[in-house]
């Protein structure tokens, strides 16, 4: 089961656009209100466990790009695990976590 809300701002004073994404099965269900649900489930079926949930490691090293202003967060549930997460652009690290998540975000994954 996935429930998640989507808050995303376009820069951190802008106004928020809140999306929700309902799934069972693989399958978007009642509730869902972000468009292209069915593309946001690939990039969360193929990158979420990794993004929301990940493991520990060295230290990574990012490179230093500014991606943009905008700010988005992630709460609710992903398979019974409860997520609480943010994405910036801020640096290549982020600008990748986002593009990996683009079809939850309002974009497109790579």
């Amino acid at each position: 089961m996935i429930d998640l809300t989507i808050t995303i701002r376009e820069d951190p004073d802008g106004p928020e656009h809140v999306f929700r994404l309902v799934a069972a099965d693989g399958t978007p269900a009642a509730g869902t209100t972000l468009p292209g649900p069915g593309a946001a489930l690939a990039a969360l079926e193929r990158f979420g466990e990794d993004i929301f949930f990940p493991k520990p490691g060295p230290p990574k090293l990012c490179t230093q790009q500014y991606g943009g202003p905008q700010v988005a967060v992630v709460t609710g549930t992903f398979h019974g695990r409860p997520v609480n997460s943010t994405f910036t652009r801020t640096d290549g690290c982020e600008i990748a976590r986002w593009k990996a998540m683009g079809p939850l975000l309002g974009g497109t994954a790579t």
